[in-house]
């Protein structure tokens, strides 16, 4: 088992340092709707989850599930904060008060207990809202690429590795709530918003995000049917029907966005 755990542990660190190294490089070469896509699929988070159904039972997941709902949705005030001041502000301007709103939510969240079904609705309103809202700011694209130190990317690596694995290793410690919430923190998409902005801009690194705002959708609704399913039908059953639902949710968006393409 202290095998196991060390394995998904490392394996966690190296996966979300490099998913927000691959999506700065992609976003620079390919636009912000493909690195949202990517960003938004569960492969951070995936490995916490299989580490939690190796150690806990099918009700454990389910409570954990729920807390990656709160986190989602205060995600989504994180988004939409962000976008929204990236516009014109640097990315520490940009950023530290958009975690500010997430942390708020969180514990907004946890001290009014929403239900399973306010929660979702909750989460619906929120992505539709954020959505609608940064709809302006989708399609920005980097004037010039300023140039960066070599150690730029290889240092964000690190950080978002040692971050990734201090929440894997205490949602050992904590209910499955909470473990699922310490799954959800926004550590990649705000990783990835410290390399991008100061290399494309605050536009450019805001349209990334507001790409990430409907596809994160299709995560948060993944994540509530992994809750209500993990119980009648196993932790494993659970996980693997979230993880089709999500890549179905970003193949669609991509299908859509080239129907809609000139």
């Amino acid at each position: 088992m202290t095998e196991s755990w060390l394995f998904l542990l490392v394996a966690k660190m190296a996966i979300a340092a490099g998913i927000v190294v691959s999506c700065s490089l992609i976003a620079e070469r390919s636009g912000p709707l493909i690195a949202a896509l990517i960003a938004t699929l569960p492969i951070s988070l995936g490995p916490v989850y299989v580490f939690l159904a190796l150690d806990h039972d099918a009700a454990f997941m389910a409570d954990a599930a729920l807390g990656s709902m709160a986190s989602t949705v205060a995600n989504g005030c994180l988004f939409l904060v962000y976008v929204r001041r990236a516009q014109r502000h640097a990315t520490l301007a940009s950023l530290g008060p958009a975690l500010l709103v997430w942390l708020a939510a969180i514990l907004a969240l946890h001290w009014l207990v929403p239900s399973f079904w306010t929660l979702l609705g909750l989460m619906l309103f929120v992505f539709i809202g954020a959505h609608l809202a940064v709809r302006p700011y989708l399609a920005a694209r980097p004037a010039a690429a300023a140039e960066r130190p070599w150690f730029a990317i290889p240092l964000r690596a690190i950080g978002v590795a040692t971050l990734a694995g201090t929440a894997t290793t205490a949602s050992a410690y904590v209910g499955g709530v909470w473990s699922g919430v310490l799954a959800g923190l926004p550590i990649v998409m705000s990783s990835l918003v410290l390399i991008l902005q100061p290399r494309i801009g605050g536009p450019a690194a805001a349209a990334v995000i507001a790409n990430s705002v409907i596809a994160l959708l299709g995560f948060g609704l993944a994540i509530a049917v992994v809750h209500l399913v993990a119980v009648p039908l196993g932790s494993w059953t659970a996980l693997g029907i979230g993880l089709l639902i999500c890549v179905v949710w970003n193949l669609g968006l991509m299908a859509l966005a080239r129907r809609s393409a000139p």
